[in-house]
């Protein structure tokens, strides 16, 4: 599944990181999450939640922060982004493997609807 915004803009994952201590040896251990949502009406036959997505400047007051005191505040910034926004269609099973970087690896391959597509886990 080829899942991409109908402008073919970049966009921002907004996520969190940290870097851990190993109990054993001490060493760093850096760690990372994408911040999820529920899916909107696009992703939802696929899955039960999707990346919350930003454009550049909403990227960039992730980054700058804080959004606000309150839940509300933090509420609106961890909406799915409307489906209408978004595409999505069936690829080759080509997109699965990191040695195929090609283009073919988005190249549209079934025009059923994504409701025929099976849920992803």
């Amino acid at each position: 599944m080829w899942i991409q915004l109908k402008n073919r803009e970049p966009f921002v994952l907004p996520g969190l990181w940290d870097c851990w201590r190993d109990r054993d040896d001490g060493g760093e251990l850096y760690t990372f999450t994408i911040i999820t949502t529920r899916p909107n009406a696009l992703l939802k036959p696929i899955h039960d939640r999707m990346p919350v997505i930003y454009d550049g400047e909403m990227g960039r007051q992730w980054l700058r922060g804080p959004f606000g005191n309150g839940r509300m505040d933090l509420d609106l910034v961890l909406q799915p982004i409307p489906s209408g926004q978004m595409e999505a269609y069936e690829v080759s099973t080509l997109v699965n493997s990191p040695e195929d970087d090609r283009a073919e690896c988005t190249e549209r391959v079934n025009c059923s609807p994504i409701q025929s597509q099976q849920r992803l886990f």
